[in-house]
């Protein structure tokens, strides 16, 4: 398969593009600022570009996106306009301006969270859009059926993000480990599906 991967210089994108190689897959790397090729999601342009420029593929996997992490009494306008047009539209974009980019039963994969089901205190506006996105998935693979399938992993918290957060990181999942539901996303048959760890 040709699989390009968003946000591939990441925790989890680094893992992804190691893991879809290791498959003998023809990985394209997509990240802000390096890869061979240079997206931003939270520019609609952006993304439309990066398809121009990507030409057809078996799919997309997109592990880029971030929203605000504060008490909900500190969090402004401005945070939810940002987490609002990164993590939540910004994937959005990626499947509505992706459909025409994906070969015949290739798929979208798109990241949400463990804070859509499991809210916690700081987390109001990642866990909106966790949420949103994981609905607009299910819709989105309704209406693409049969052209695209559509899917989100929702990954717990990562080991290696626990770490650098200075958290106990004991028997929490590992960037490789969800990079595996990531593959089994792109390599399967499934569609409309949150595929959790």
């Amino acid at each position: 398969m040709r699989v390009a991967v968003i946000g591939a210089t990441g925790v989890i994108g680094k893992e992804v593009v190691k893991l879809l190689r290791s498959h003998k897959h023809e990985v394209l790397e997509a990240s802000r600022r390096s890869g061979d090729h240079r997206v931003d999601i939270q520019d609609p342009a952006s993304i439309r570009a990066f398809y121009a420029a990507l030409g057809q593929v078996d799919a997309v996997i997109c592990a880029a996106g971030g929203a605000a992490w504060k008490p909900l009494a500190q969090l402004d306008d401005a945070d939810f306009e940002k987490s609002l047009h990164d993590k939540l539209m910004g994937q959005v974009n990626v499947i509505r301006y992706g459909a025409g980019a994906i070969n015949a039963g290739g798929s979208i994969t798109v990241t949400s969270g463990v804070l859509a089901q499991k809210p916690m205190p700081s987390s109001a506006a990642v866990s909106l859009v966790n949420a949103g996105l994981e609905g607009f998935t299910r819709a989105a693979a309704l209406e693409l059926s049969g052209k695209v399938r559509v899917n989100c992993v929702s990954p717990p918290w990562i080991a290696e993000t626990l770490a650098a957060m200075g958290q106990n990181a004991t028997g929490a999942m590992t960037a490789a480990q969800a990079a595996l539901l990531y593959a089994s996303a792109a390599e399967g048959n499934q569609t409309g599906q949150i595929i959790a760890g």
